[in-house]
C-alpha cells in the first residue's frame, strides 16, 4: 500500500519521516477524530510491518476511535543496542507522534517480545507526575482521576505485552530452546552479548560487575525514570503469554509468574477465541504476600524473585495462549502476534481478544 493509500478494507496507512507507520480510518476527516494513540512496538530484529495485521484490525474494529502508530525507530539491528537506548528512542518517537497529532488525549501500548520491556522503559521516561493537589504516594490501587499522572501529557489507558520477557532470559528455563539444561543456559549467558549485544546483556541480567541489572532497576522508580509509577498509571496492564512451544520467551517470564503460580489449563475458554486457554486477573500484592509464596517455590532465584515481586506491586490481567494443536505451533512466538497475516493467521483470535477487551 502506497503512502496515504486506502485499501479495499477501509483502512489507511502512511509512512512517517522516521520510518514508522501510521494506521487510521479510511476517511481523511475521520483520522482527526481519533483521540486515542495506540503505540505498537515490535520485538528484536523486527520492523513496523510486524504489527501490520494487528494495527489494521484495531482501526477496523474501533473506527474513528484509535490512531495506531507502528514503531520502527528501533528497526532490525538497532534492537541490539540495549533496552535503555531503545527505550529512549521509543520515547522520542512517541513525542514526535503526539506533536504531529495535537488532538490526542489518551495513550496505550501494545508490544511484542522484547518490545514490551522497551515500552516499560519508555513510559518511565515519559511519565509526568500528577499535579501537586493530586499528588499521592504511589499506590497500586489508587483510582482517582488525575491522581496517577500522565504519559507524555496523555491519559494512560492500556499497557499490553505479548510474549515479553519481563523476568529476563537468564536460566531457569526462561529460554525454552535451551531445554532447561543448566550448562547450556550458563554458556548462553556468557556468549549472548556476542550475538544480541547490549540487549542480550540486559535480558540475561549480565551487567558490569557491581552494577545492578537494568531489569532490576526497572521494577522501581529509579531517579528521574519513574518505571513503576508509569506502569501503575495505566488503567489496565495485560500480559499475553504462550503456555508452550514458544522457544524464544518462556511462559513464566512472559506471564510474570513463579513456578508454583503457573495454572493448569485445558481447552479454550470461548469458541470465539480458540487459542486462549486461561485468563486470570491478578490483584496487586505486597512484599509480605510474595514472601509466603516464595517459601513454597521449588525453583527459587533471588534476582528473578525480586523482578516478580516488583512487577506484582501493580495488578495484571494474564491471558494464556496455546497453539499446541496448530501445525505452526513451533512458531508460536510469531503466531501469537500474527507477524505474517497469511502464515500466522491462526493467531487472529488473540488480536481480536485484545480489541474486544480494549478500554477506550
Amino acid at each position: 500500500m502506497e503512502n496515504g493509500e486506502v485499501d479495499n478494507r477501509g483502512v489507511s496507512s502512511s509512512e512517517t519521516v522516521n520510518g514508522g507507520e501510521d494506521v487510521f480510518s479510511s476517511k481523511e476527516s475521520d483520522a482527526s477524530t481519533a483521540d486515542h494513540l495506540v503505540m505498537m512496538v515490535h520485538g528484536i530484529l523486527g520492523s513496523a510491518s510486524d504489527w501490520k495485521f494487528g494495527a489494521e484490525q484495531f482501526v477496523r474494529n474501533l473506527p474513528d476511535k484509535v490512531f495506531v502508530h507502528c514503531s520502527e525507530r528501533n528497526m532490525a539491528k538497532l534492537t541490539l543496542d540495549g533496552v535503555d537506548v531503545m527505550g529512549e528512542r521509543l520515547a522520542e518517537e512517541v513525542l514526535e507522534v503526539i506533536k504531529r497529532k495535537p488532538g490526542l488525549k489518551k495513550i496505550s501500548f501494545v508490544a511484542h517480545s522484547v518490545g514490551g520491556v522497551v515500552a516499560r522503559y519508555a513510559i518511565g521516561k515519559l511519565y509526568r507526575p500528577p499535579r501537586m493537589e493530586n499528588v499521592k504516594k504511589f499506590s497500586a490501587d489508587a483510582s482517582e482521576e488525575g491522581s496517577k499522572g500522565t504519559i507524555a501529557g496523555l491519559e494512560p489507558i492500556n499497557f499490553i505485552t505479548v510474549a515479553s520477557p519481563h523476568l529476563g532470559s537468564r536460566g531457569n528455563k526462561q529460554v525454552p530452546f535451551l531445554f532447561g539444561v543448566t550448562a547450556f543456559e550458563k554458556a548462553a549467558g556468557l556468549v549472548v552479548h556476542w550475538i544480541f549485544k547490549r540487549t542480550g546483556r540486559h535480558l540475561f541480567l549480565n551487567e558490569d560487575e557491581g552494577k545492578t541489572p537494568l531489569l532490576r532497576r526497572m521494577v522501581e522508580d529509579d531517579g528521574e525514570l519513574h518505571f513503576m509509577s508509569a506502569l501503575g498509571s495505566f488503567k489496565r496492564r495485560v500480559a499475553y503469554s504462550n503456555v508452550g512451544y514458544d522457544h524464544i520467551v518462556g511462559w513464566r517470564t512472559s506471564s510474570i509468574r513463579r513456578n508454583t503460580e503457573l495454572p493448569k489449563w485445558e481447552d479454550s475458554l470461548n469458541e470465539k477465541y480458540p487459542h486462549i486457554v486461561y485468563e486470570e486477573h491478578c490483584k496487586a500484592c505486597d512484599s509480605e504476600q510474595s514472601e509466603s509464596v516464595v517459601k513454597e517455590d521449588d525453583c527459587f532465584d533471588k534476582l528473578e524473585e525480586e523482578l516478580v515481586t516488583g512487577l506484582s506491586r501493580v495488578s495484571w490481567e494474564k491471558v494464556d495462549v496455546s497453539f499446541h494443536s496448530s501445525r505452526l505451533r513451533f512458531a508460536a512466538h510469531s503466531v501469537i502476534q500474527v507477524k505474517d497475516q497469511y502464515m500466522h493467521a491462526e493467531g487472529a483470535d488473540v488480536i481480536q481478544h485484545m480489541i474486544d477487551n480494549f478500554l477506550l
